[in-house]
């Protein structure tokens, strides 16, 4: 109880600092828009020897423009504003105090090695890189291949930064993060593997000035781990940054009303419920035969068509939202390939039985299709938030649909299905709670994968060290990502109740079609946030 309210003493203090601001009522919200440029490029650092510049002087000179953009930004009276136009306003907000979050507290340029890996070989299914990410990343996955000249300049140039980059990150690597130290050398490590790949990919001619270029950045590479390895002995401390840190993180940058001990309650009673429910899943399944996984290539091509066909048709039949042209070639992109029985990591196990549940996740891309394809109008809303903010609105929405659409029918004829939908739900919300006890500092990285791997059903995570791995080295990274499937999906319902309840005392029918149109258009934003709008009201 006493953490507890110094936390609320903590963000009492944030948020009287913010109303004492003078306001200026001639300030409107084209000027929160230009003020938003301004901010986003101020966010984007200047280079250091054609690196991104992330050393401690350059952060100290730049204190000062930061301050004067938030007072800035809290010189608006916006309690007039409509409620789309206040949605932005904090957005913004969020945002600049997801800087400050970082500058006071995470510090990834200081305390994380994963943060100077440069090169990214695939497209992340939500609208940025999961966790911390630097400003000069080369994503070689946008590249097509053979290059033209302009890439060739491109992908040049991005290459030229890896090795200064490496070098700045020598002297700004002042932290004592144990875990996150020890972790990040494997992300290192697959830059290097990566750089080797993208040499042979690119199968450029012998004396070709980027295949020098790459072996550089190889060397830099191998040279950047073998210190990362040294330095290691060194670090003793603490990886997770705190309850309290968490608590005003979690409210204040990614606008999530919980506090940490809100955030175990919710887990374990989803891990609870996921579990509960699973048992009594297998029992009213129990005369029915096993699903039988996909064990060839052509088994699982034609599981995996029908899969789609399915899941398509579901959305349109049954009137589950608005279907668009986009939808299915966005699908069909990530169909998933064959793994062998003995390879198969805990999505891959659900993929080859019935790959529905994980396709229901994968409206990640029907969103990132709408954003290529339909921007939204709002220039604030129309690109990836920072600092992950958009994880309980994109993760938490893909989440939650998987049980939704569950509900809705669309296992109606493959009852045995539904047990994945819980095994799912399960290991996200079990994950997410060791990331809660590794911030907190009462469990170890390991050990919080020990939640993991125990409290997901038919020792599905068991044979996968590697994903594992990544996922709790992930949530370590970013707080609240780990739980954001199940916060999210928790708002999402209670978004659902709420607007279903509205429409009821306004004597108005509920759709299902018109709930996700309308959740969808609010864009890729905090979901209490996608809330106040669906809602209509600010609370």
């Amino acid at each position: 109880m006493k953490k507890l309210f110094l936390t609320l003493i903590l963000i009492g203090c944030s948020i009287i600092e913010n109303e004492n601001t003078p306001k200026n009522q001639s300030l409107k919200y084209d000027d929160l828009v230009l003020l938003f440029n301004d901010w986003r490029n101020f966010e984007n650092p200047p280079l250091l020897d054609g690196a991104p510049d992330y050393t401690r002087e350059r952060f100290e000179e730049d204190q000062s423009e930061f301050l004067e953009l938030r007072e800035k930004l809290h010189s608006f009276d916006i309690d007039n504003w409509p409620i789309k136009e206040q949605i932005d306003w904090h957005v913004v907000r969020a945002e600049m105090n997801g800087y400050d979050f970082n500058y006071r507290v995470l510090k990834p340029w200081e305390r994380d090695p994963a943060f100077y890996q440069t090169i990214w070989m695939y497209q992340s299914d939500v609208p940025a890189h999961e966790g911390p990410t630097n400003h000069g990343v080369l994503e070689f996955w946008m590249y097509n291949i053979p290059l033209d000249k302009e890439s060739e300049k491109k992908i040049l140039k991005e290459l030229k930064s890896i090795t200064p980059f490496l070098e700045q990150a020598r002297k700004n690597l002042v932290g004592n993060a144990k875990e996150l130290w020890d972790a990040g050398i494997q992300n290192l490590r697959q830059q290097r593997d990566n750089l080797i790949v993208i040499k042979t990919s690119l199968n450029l001619d012998a004396d070709n000035i980027i295949n020098d270029e790459i072996d550089v950045a190889i060397n830099s590479t191998d040279n950047f781990i073998n210190w990362l390895e040294e330095e290691s002995k060194n670090k003793t401390g603490p990886s997770g940054i705190g309850k309290e840190n968490y608590t005003w993180y979690q409210q204040n940058v990614h606008l999530l009303p919980m506090t940490w001990e809100d955030e175990v309650r919710l887990l374990q009673r989803e891990l609870d419920r996921a579990w509960s429910s699973l048992k009594l899943e297998e029992h009213n399944n129990r005369n029915l035969p096993e699903l039988e996984p996909a064990n060839t290539e052509d088994d699982f091509k034609i599981l995996t068509e029908k899969g789609v066909r399915r899941f398509i048709d579901f959305i349109k039949e049954k009137e589950i939202m608005p279907f668009k042209d986009n939808m299915e070639p966005a699908l069909r992109e990530r169909m998933g390939k064959y793994v062998p029985e003995d390879e198969r990591n805990f999505f891959n196990i659900g993929l080859h039985i019935d790959p529905l549940p994980l396709y229901s996740h994968f409206v990640h891309w029907f969103d990132l299709a709408e954003m290529r394809d339909n921007p939204h109008e709002s220039t604030i809303r129309r690109n990836a938030l920072l600092y992950n903010i958009f994880d309980t609105k994109n993760e938490g929405y893909a989440t939650g649909v998987e049980e939704m659409f569950m509900h809705a029918g669309l296992y109606n004829e493959s009852p045995r299905s539904k047990e994945i939908v819980w095994i799912m739900i399960a290991q996200r919300a079990a994950r997410g709670l060791g990331s809660l006890y590794a911030h907190a500092n009462e469990m170890t990285m390991q050990e919080a994968g020990g939640v993991h791997v125990k409290w997901t059903p038919r020792r599905w995570m068991n044979r996968e060290p590697h994903l594992l791995q990544f996922e709790q080295h992930l949530y370590l990274r970013q707080p609240g990502y780990g739980t954001s499937y199940i916060t999210g999906k928790y708002m999402l319902e209670k978004i659902l109740a709420e607007y279903a309840e509205k429409l009821e005392k306004e004597n108005k029918e509920f759709t299902l079609k018109e709930f996700f149109k309308n959740f969808n258009e609010a864009g890729n934003i905090p979901v209490s946030l996608v809330r106040w709008e669906m809602l209509d009201k600010i609370d």
